[in-house]
C-alpha cells in the first residue's frame, strides 16, 4: 500500500508540473492575444484608397500623427480598424485619475477596495466609448476632407467608420483586460509594446540600407547602436532606482507576550509618473504642426512663424519639451502619490519615521523627499527624450530613436519580467509550505 507521505509527495509533484503547465498556457495565451492585435493593424477600413492616404500620411508624419502611428504600430499609416488602437482608454484612465482628486464621490470609491476599483474601471470604459467615438468621428471627417482618400464619401461612410475605429478601440480594451486576467503582465501595455517593438525591425532595416548605400557612415550606425544599449542600461538603472524610508512600528504586546518592534522601508520610485510627461509633452508640441498640415500651410503669419520654431531640433522646441517634461513629471507625481494619505495610514497602523512626528509632520517630510527625487526623475527623462532629437536633428539618423517609445519598450518588459518571475516565486513558496507540512506529517 502507498503511505500517506508517499501519497502527498506524488501529489506535491502533481501540483508543480500542474503550475508550470499554467505558466506556459499563460505565456502562449499572451502571444496569441498579441498576434489577434497584430492581424488587426493590417486589416484597411473600408472606402480607403491606401495609395492615397499612404500620400497624405507622408506629408503629415512629421506631426502628432506620426507619433501616435508609433503607438499603433503602423496602424494610422495603413489606416487600419485598429487605427485608435489603446489611445482613448490610456486617456479616460489619466482623466478618471485626474478626477479622483477633485471629485469626492470618486476619491471614496477609490477608498472602498476592491468594489470601489471596479465602479471606476467600469466609469473608465464608458469613458473610453466617448472619447473613442468623437476621435473616430474627428478621424472621418478629415478622411473625408483628405482629397481623394474617400472613395464613396458621405454620412454612410462616416457612420460605418465612426463605428468600426470605435469598436477596434472596444475589442483592443477588452483584449487587454484578458491578457491582465489570463496571460502575462499588463494587457494594455503589452499592445503598446507590441504596436512599438512591430516597427524597430524595418527601422533598423532602413538604417542599415542607408549605410550599405554609403548615405550613412559605418562609424555613425555603430554610435547609434552603443548609444542605444547604453541609454537602455541607464533607462533600467534609473528606472529600478527607490529612495527608501525607514519605517519602524513599536512594541506590541499580546496577552502574556511582549513582541519586539518592527521595522520596514517605504519605497519612493525615482520617477513616480512613468513614460506620461514624455507623452503629454509630445502632444503639445506636435498639435501646431498637425493643424498646420492638416490646413495644407495656410494660416496668420504668427502661427506658421510658431510652426516653423516648434520643428523637431529648433531650440525653442527643445526647450518647450524640456520644461514640459518637467513640469508634467511634478505635476502626474502629485496626482499619483499623496503624502497625506500615507502618512495617515502609517499612523494608523502604528508606523513612524524615526526623528519625525507621525502625522502632518510625516506627510511634510515625505512630500519633501519626493519632490528632491522628482527633480533627478524629471532630469533623467528629459535626457532620455532630449538624446534623440539630437540625433535626429544634428547627426540626421534617419528613423524616430523614440525616448518615449524606448522608455515604454523597456518599462513594459521589465515590468512582465518581474510578474513572471513573482510568478514563479509564488509557486516555490507553495511547494516549500506543503513540504513543511509533509515533513511535520512524517514526525
Amino acid at each position: 500500500m502507498v503511505s500517506a507521505a508517499e501519497q502527498l509527495a506524488a501529489n506535491l509533484n502533481f501540483g508543480a508540473l500542474a503550475k508550470a503547465d499554467e505558466l506556459k498556457k499563460r505565456i502562449w495565451f499572451t502571444l496569441g492575444a498579441l498576434l489577434v492585435y497584430r492581424l488587426g493593424t493590417y486589416i484597411p477600413l473600408p472606402g480607403i484608397d491606401p495609395a492615397a492616404w499612404e500620400q497624405v500620411f507622408k506629408s503629415q508624419a512629421g506631426g502628432i500623427l506620426g507619433m501616435f502611428n508609433m503607438f499603433a504600430g503602423g496602424g494610422i499609416n495603413r489606416m487600419a480598424i485598429f487605427a485608435l488602437n489603446i489611445m482613448p482608454y490610456i486617456s479616460a484612465s489619466i482623466i478618471i485619475q485626474l478626477l479622483t482628486t477633485v471629485s469626492p464621490k470618486l476619491e471614496a470609491l477609490k477608498k472602498e477596495g476592491e468594489a470601489g476599483r471596479k465602479t471606476l474601471n467600469q466609469y473608465t470604459r464608458y469613458l473610453t466609448v466617448i472619447l473613442a467615438t468623437f476621435q473616430a468621428y474627428g478621424i472621418a471627417i478629415g478622411l473625408q476632407g483628405a482629397g481623394n482618400v474617400v472613395s464613396d464619401p458621405g454620412m454612410f461612410f462616416l457612420l460605418s467608420t465612426t463605428i468600426t475605429l470605435t469598436g477596434g478601440t472596444m475589442f483592443l480594451m477588452w483584449l487587454g483586460e484578458q491578457i491582465t486576467s489570463r496571460g502575462i503582465g499588463n494587457g494594455i501595455s503589452l499592445i503598446i509594446l507590441a504596436g512599438i517593438v512591430a516597427e524597430l525591425p524595418s527601422a533598423l532595416a532602413n538604417m542599415l540600407e542607408l549605410g550599405r548605400q554609403g548615405a550613412l557612415s559605418t562609424g555613425l550606425i555603430l554610435i547609434v547602436i552603443v548609444m542605444a544599449v547604453a541609454v537602455i542600461a541607464f533607462i533600467v538603472f534609473m528606472e529600478r532606482a527607490q529612495r527608501r524610508l525607514l519605517i519602524q512600528y513599536p512594541k506590541r504586546q499580546v496577552g502574556n507576550k511582549m513582541f519586539e518592534g518592527q521595522s520596514s522601508h517605504l519605497p519612493l520610485k525615482l520617477n513616480t509618473s512613468g513614460v506620461i510627461p514624455p507623452i503629454f509633452a509630445s502632444s503639445l508640441l506636435l498639435l501646431p504642426a498637425t493643424v498646420a498640415n492638416f490646413n495644407a500651410g495656410k494660416g496668420p503669419e504668427w502661427f506658421q512663424w510658431l510652426n516653423t520654431q516648434l520643428s523637431h531640433g529648433r531650440p525653442l522646441f527643445l526647450f518647450l519639451y524640456l520644461a514640459l517634461i518637467v513640469f508634467f513629471a511634478f505635476f502626474y507625481t502629485a496626482i499619483v502619490f499623496n503624502p497625506t494619505e500615507t502618512a495617515d495610514n502609517l499612523k494608523k497602523h502604528g508606523g513612524f519615521i524615526p526623528g519625525i512626528r507621525p502625522g502632518e509632520r510625516t506627510a511634510e517630510y515625505i512630500d519633501y523627499v519626493l519632490s528632491r527625487i522628482t527633480v533627478l526623475g524629471a532630469i533623467y527623462l528629459a535626457i532620455v527624450c532630449l538624446i534623440p532629437e539630437i540625433l535626429i536633428s544634428y547627426a540626421s539618423v534617419p528613423f524616430y530613436f523614440g525616448g518615449t517609445s524606448l522608455l515604454i519598450v523597456v518599462s513594459v518588459t521589465m515590468d512582465t519580467v518581474a510578474q513572471v518571475q513573482g510568478y514563479l516565486l509564488a509557486h516555490q513558496y507553495e511547494g516549500l509550505i506543503r513540504k513543511s507540512k509533509l515533513r511535520g506529517r512524517r514526525r
